[in-house]
């Protein structure tokens, strides 16, 4: 990636907006950022860092002062960083949060950070992304470093610089992945291994498989007793099982099989036999159950011959009664032909007589209503109906108007409750619009002092975070007294235990002091030296009568030194509490916890009440909107209450006038009757009854002249049959049910008759015996035999299912067992490469593919690292690739050693003093920068600070080190230097330098 501009204001020691143009030192290549100590020369890098990644290192884990301390309350704080990478060109601007002045109510409030980050299209900026989350992640696709790799590779700021040359493999690793994204090789690595543990379990589960099959069929030979030699099965019968063979389930899974191919011989030789016995006994049984059907079947034909017999007999007794209703149905089929003259005529005179009744009732009601008729018959009771008719229909007018009388009436009182309630709308509204003004003017007090209230509500929150966090303090200050009451309490528990063990080893000491002289005269020989004064004669050697030996001593040191690192140990934790305890004290700002609580409830309870008058605020302005609202309505409503009154009033009268014309009307047709309805329904009823009795006169003639003539044509029918007269006949009638009843028994009988003959016939012509058959004898034997057979059945399936699933077991287990070996020989493949990928088994250095792959970039890198480093150092130093393996298991491939010239021995980076340590460094990061760049596909790296360390070097080295800066010109890359030596000030023209106002904040000035 390459800078191209960054614009810092309020931020760090810059207040007012500083712009840096990294394009202009391009032709130069390098660059010099000098200043005096404390300008704010490391704040550029600084403002560089947050643009970027939102955080500063340098202020890690603790108080983040980004905001300049010299900014105003209305002062921004803000930095653009502009640059390019192979995906195009970008802005990032951000801002920290910070406090400013509150808005209303005075008091501060936080302004929340910010950062938007626009990519370059053509001649202008388009945003890409514009929350935290969205940016990082645009961030990390394009610069493809984290801050921490950022800081290793481009930014070589104070503190880190040394980083990449120092770091363990782990974390070298972590950087080189990002650099060189070698990802998938460690994807690869993981899908190898799934293939080996899949695999793996394949095989596990065949070879199971393969075990369990055989373990089965073992199973299955010892439970039929198959075992024995292949002699023994010629002789083998069923239940002669002998003892269990020696082979069981020990042995090679060939030799398994080999022993349970031979319980299959012997398996299917007891089938075959078992075969044999089962189509015997299936003879013998089938012979049985031929004779016991041929007996059951001549028992069969005697039943049927004396159940033949007697159905004859019985037969022949019901012959009478089957005669006499042959007679009953003939009788019946000849009077069924007389029915129709005969219905007739009884229908005719029953319609007659139904019509005279008629005719006598409707007459009663005719009479009932005294109408002076001169002669009362059809004709002159339809004239007389008609001309009622026509009067009726002149009263149906009068009675609509009558009928309605109710509706008339309510419609009436709904008109005049119409003008009533116009009349006192009117009045309430007037009511309404004169107490308007006063409950206005009680709104407005409110409101007003609702705002005054709510105006408080964000001085008051704050009141009430300051409270919360006194009394969190509060709490946590009380905690960490009690547990530093617990420490002290420890640490005086841990100098006792201290003081007991130095007080034992003491004592050992001593002990193994005193007892010295016995011990060394316990080893003495006659006649070999004395190892203290040399003499062969030992004429009163000392008594060890107090043994204490070096292990007994060395465990009161090991006890001792236990002691004293609890014992410090607890110290330190008692320090680091009470180290809390006064920064929870100061934070809680003196407050006890009830004093902190106090405070707190009254804070919020405070701050409720500001929020509730807010919420009233609201209300109150939404209630004098209404009420505006409300007196608009009211004059709006006073004109449409006019009109409504006037219209209310004009359908009253209509509505009386129309009243009085109905009155008179109804009166007119009403006449001598209660009402015109009741007029109208008399008039109808005198009506239908002319009519039913007219009808009823004209009906009786139609049916007396229809009853004389069926009566005629009965007689003539009866005449020509056999019968005498209409009653025979109807003696002789019966309905269609018995008729066929009749017939049925009669056919029935002759059927069954010349049936039972049929059957009879061949029966009597076989020479069956009279004695009923006894089948007993028979059944028996059957039985018996069937019985055999099922036995030998059962045996010979047993057999067969035996000898089928073993030789199946078998043909799996050995089926399986071929496959496996196959699939050993791939997974033994599978797994050496897995392995190797890894770093296990066979790669003596445990180094991963991934690992593998880096170590080869490492030693390109140090390879680079090298060409610069040979010249800064003089030739003494060179970095080195080392693969050596790791200690405790640790993954290897990716250290870096320096080779020393001088002593012609390699040594850990971490013996170098600061000078070498920092050409060393600059070297490794120069040549890291070469290689990346380098990389098809890779990052580029044109931007390259450093900052730190040219004033550990001496006047030659320095001047190497600035020729190599001067050569990294070459391939267009730019150096920034962050330096105050003189010298370099000297040889770098172009430069940023850092100057202190003299009101305080810094500036940024460019020259060369």
């Amino acid at each position: 990636m390459r800078l191209h501009r960054l614009e810092v204001e309020g931020f760090g020691p810059f207040r007012e907006r500083q712009v840096v143009d990294f394009d202009a030192f391009a032709a130069d290549g390098i660059f010099l950022i000098a200043g005096r100590t404390g300008a704010g020369k490391s704040s550029i890098l600084d403002a560089v860092c947050f643009g970027l990644y939102g955080s500063v290192p340098r202020y890690d884990g603790g108080e983040k002062r980004l905001r300049s301390d010299h900014c105003g309350p209305d002062d921004p704080s803000e930095v653009v960083v502009e640059f390019s990478t192979t995906a195009g060109r970008f802005r990032v601007t951000r801002s920290p949060e910070y406090l400013r002045p509150a808005k209303r109510g005075g008091g501060m409030t936080k302004q929340p950070s910010a950062v938007a980050l626009e990519e370059r299209s053509g001649d202008a900026w388009v945003g890409r992304a514009a929350r935290a989350v969205d940016v990082a992640n645009e961030l990390d696709d394009i610069l493809q470093l984290s801050q921490s790799q950022f800081l290793q590779v481009i930014l070589l700021a104070q503190n880190r610089f040394a980083r990449f040359l120092l770091a363990d493999s782990k974390e070298r690793q972590a950087l080189l992945r990002r650099l060189f994204g070698t990802e998938r090789f460690e994807d690869i690595q993981a899908r190898f291994e799934e293939r080996r543990r899949a695999s793996d379990e394949q095989l596990s589960a065949r070879l199971m498989a393969v075990t369990t099959r055989l373990d089965e069929a073992e199973s299955v030979v010892a439970a039929a007793g198959l075992q024995g030699s292949a002699s023994d099965a010629e002789d083998d019968e069923p239940g002669d099982d002998g003892a269990v063979g020696a082979s069981g389930s020990s042995g090679s899974t060939d030799e398994r099989l080999d022993e349970l191919r031979r319980g299959l011989a012997r398996a299917e030789y007891r089938a075959e036999r078992a075969q044999a016995d089962r189509d015997e006994a299936e003879r013998r049984s089938a012979a049985a159950d031929a004779a016991l059907s041929l007996r059951r079947e001549e028992q069969t034909a005697q039943r049927e011959r004396d159940r033949a017999r007697s159905a004859l007999s019985r037969l022949d007794e019901d012959e009478p009664r089957i005669a006499a209703a042959r007679v009953e149905l003939e009788r019946a089929r000849s009077a069924e032909t007389l029915r129709p003259a005969i219905a007739a005529a009884v229908k005719a005179q029953r319609a007659l007589q139904a019509a005279v009744d008629a005719q006598a009732s409707a007459r009663a009601v005719w009479e009932s209503f005294e109408v002076p008729l001169s002669d009362l018959t059809a004709t002159a009771l339809e004239e007389w109906a008609a001309a009622r008719t026509e009067e009726r229909g002149s009263w149906q007018h009068a009675a609509a108007h009558e009928a309605r009388a109710a509706d008339r009436s309510a419609e009436l009182a709904s008109a005049r409750e119409r003008v009533d309630a116009a009349s006192a709308r009117i009045r309430a509204d007037e009511g309404e619009r004169a107490s308007l003004p006063v409950l206005r003017t009680e709104l407005t007090a409110a409101r007003d002092a609702a705002r005054r209230a709510a105006d408080r509500s964000e001085g008051l929150l704050r009141d009430r975070d300051r409270a919360a966090a006194r009394r969190a303090a509060a709490g946590e200050a009380e905690r960490l007294m009690s547990a530093a009451a617990r420490g002290d309490a420890d640490v005086s528990a841990a100098n006792a235990v201290l003081t007991q063990a130095q007080t034992r080893l003491s004592l050992l000491l001593q002990r193994r002091l005193d007892g010295m002289a016995g011990e060394i005269a316990a080893a003495l020989v006659p006649g070999q030296a004395c190892a203290v004064c040399g003499s062969t004669a030992h004429p009163a050697p000392a008594a060890h009568i107090d043994p204490v030996s070096e292990d007994d001593v060395a465990a009161a040191q090991q006890e001792r030194d236990a002691a004293a690192l609890a014992e410090r140990e607890t110290s330190e934790r008692l320090t680091a509490l009470r180290a809390e305890l006064a920064t929870a004290t100061a934070r809680a700002d003196g407050r006890t916890l009830a004093e902190a609580e106090t405070e707190l409830a009254e804070a919020t309870a405070a701050y409720e009440e500001a929020v509730a008058a807010g919420a009233l605020l609201t209300e109150t302005e939404a209630r004098l909107v209404e009420l505006d609202e409300r007196a608009e309505q009211l004059e709006r409503d006073r004109a449409e209450s006019a009109q409504a009154l006037a219209s209310a009033r004009e359908a009253l009268a209509a509505l009386e006038e129309r009243e009085r014309d109905a009155d008179v009307l109804i009166a007119e047709a009403r006449g001598d009757f209660a009402s015109v309805a009741e007029r109208i329904a008399s008039t109808g009823a005198g009506i239908t009854a002319a009519g039913a009795l007219a009808e009823a006169l004209a009906e009786v003639a139609r049916r007396t002249d229809a009853a004389e003539e069926t009566r005629a044509d009965r007689d003539a029918a009866i005449e020509r049959s056999e019968f005498d007269e209409a009653a025979d006949v109807e003696a002789a009638l019966r309905s269609g049910a018995d008729r066929g009843e009749l017939e049925a028994r009669v056919t029935a009988h002759a059927v069954q008759r010349e049936t039972e003959k049929a059957i009879l016939l061949p029966l009597e012509m076989r020479t069956l015996p009279e004695e009923p058959i006894d089948l007993a004898p028979v059944e028996e034997a059957a039985t018996t035999a069937r019985a055999f057979w099922t036995q030998q059945v059962d045996v010979a399936s047993r057999a067969e299912g035996i000898a089928e699933r073993l030789g199946a077991l078998i043909d799996g287990a050995a089926g399986e067992h071929a496959r496996s070996a196959d699939q050993a020989k791939e997974h033994d493949v599978l797994k050496g490469l897995a392995d190797a990928i890894a770093g296990r088994a066979h790669n003596t250095h445990r180094m991963t593919l991934e690992t593998f792959v880096l170590a080869a970039e490492l030693e390109e890198i140090v390879d680079a690292a090298n060409r610069r480093l040979a010249d800064m150092s003089t030739g003494r130093y060179q970095l080195r690739h080392s693969d050596a393996l790791a200690a405790r298991g640790a993954a290897s491939g990716l250290g870096i050693v320096v080779f020393d010239a001088f002593t012609g021995q390699t040594r850990p980076p971490q013996s170098l003093s600061g000078g070498e340590t920092f050409l060393s460094s600059l070297a490794l990061a120069l040549g890291l920068a070469e290689v990346v760049t380098a990389r098809a596909g890779g990052i580029t790296l044109d931007t390259l600070f450093i900052d730190e360390g040219f004033g550990s070097l001496d006047a030659d080295t320095l001047d190497i080190a600035m020729r190599t800066l001067d050569e990294l010109r070459a391939g267009g890359r730019t150096v920034g230097v962050i330096s105050h030596v003189e010298a370099m000030q000297e040889q770098i023209p172009a430069q940023l330098r850092v100057e202190q106002t003299e009101s305080g904040p810094s500036r940024i000035v460019a020259q060369g």
